[in-house]
């Protein structure tokens, strides 16, 4: 492949800003002597700014300083939206059982809330809520199995308001009450005994 070719097929990737080659190569602008990642959410620079480098300490023997919105030199697939993603779905780990929404999730990261939703659906392909919905849902299974607590119990230990609202998506996500669920759970382990 030509020198121009290759130029133009990396011009390409930074045009989708896929995080594919994150990592691979990095993105010197000439205009602004920032580098980037080929991914990099920040304006699209001109053709004619745009030199490849190879390592990230190319790119600074060059002239070139990191940005500050990518941070090309934070290590990982998507570096600092993967960190903000996992910080995220920790503080759903820990703190699903409260009454959290986007609003407080963002505001305990001290990050807005547009750019936490923004950034996590980028990361997971799921919003923040449904991605608390969908953990709290496996934990309402989980206890559901576990012992034979009420269904109010296991409601309010997964984060739900009320019982009626817990029933209700609970049958719109697995199809069936949480009674059910326990109900069909235990005549398949009493087919596999």
């Amino acid at each position: 492949m030509k020198e121009q070719e290759l130029f133009e097929a990396i011009y390409e990737t930074i045009l989708s800003r896929t995080a594919k080659y994150d990592g691979l190569y990095y993105v010197g602008i000439t205009s602004t002597k920032i580098f980037c990642r080929p991914s990099c959410r920040s304006r699209t620079p001109k053709r004619e700014n745009v030199r490849v480098y190879g390592s990230i300490q190319e790119a600074i023997d060059a002239g070139f300083r990191a940005c500050k919105r990518c941070k090309p030199e934070v290590s990982g697939l998507h570096g600092p939206d993967a960190e903000l993603a996992e910080k995220l779905k920790e503080l759903i780990h820990h703190q699903y059982r409260e009454a959290l929404t986007l609003n407080t999730m963002a505001l305990q990261l001290a990050i807005s809330p547009y750019h936490l939703l923004r950034v996590f659906k980028r990361v997971t392909g799921l919003t923040p809520s449904k991605y608390l919905m969908n953990y709290r849902m496996s934990e309402a299974k989980k206890l559901l199995l576990a012992d034979q607590k009420a269904i109010a119990e296991v409601a309010a230990e997964t984060g739900f308001s009320n019982p009626p609202h817990f029933s209700s998506v609970f049958k719109k996500i697995a199809g069936c009450t949480p009674q059910e669920y326990r109900e069909k759970m235990a005549e398949e382990g009493e087919r596999l005994k």
